[in-house]
């Protein structure tokens, strides 16, 4: 079983930027694919990116596509979120997750688990 511990979140200012950190612990977290979600208050829970085990592949939700990067530091079994040119409507709850097997490509968070307790970010205009 793995368990994930998210940190990084905080208040910044509209265009600025923030990097979120996911580390793992229990397994090591190279043989599983990762994915960052965000929950807005009043809203579900919604996918922001994903990266595979074989970590040259990632896929992005089209609203951060461009702005934000997933990756991943082996040696300190951690996936990060680095986020730039922020939006006030970028500010939620950050979620990371392990995908299940199979399950490549899925962006419902039904198909993820292990999560966090999440990290907040607040990007004000």
């Amino acid at each position: 079983q793995v368990q994930l511990v998210e940190s990084g979140g905080r208040s910044v200012q509209a265009g600025g930027s923030l990097r979120l950190s996911c580390v793992a612990s229990g397994r090591t977290f190279r043989t599983y694919a990762v994915g960052w979600f965000r929950r807005a208050p009043g809203k579900e829970r919604e996918f922001v990116a994903a990266i595979h085990e074989m970590d040259t592949i990632t896929y992005y939700a089209d609203s951060v596509k461009g702005r934000f990067t997933i990756s991943r530091d082996i040696a300190k079994n951690t996936v990060y979120l680095q986020m730039n040119s922020l939006k006030p409507e970028d500010t939620a709850a950050y979620y990371c997750g392990v995908q299940r097997y199979g399950y490549w490509r899925s962006t419902q968070p039904a198909n993820f688990d292990s999560w966090g307790q999440g990290t907040q970010v607040t990007v004000s205009s």
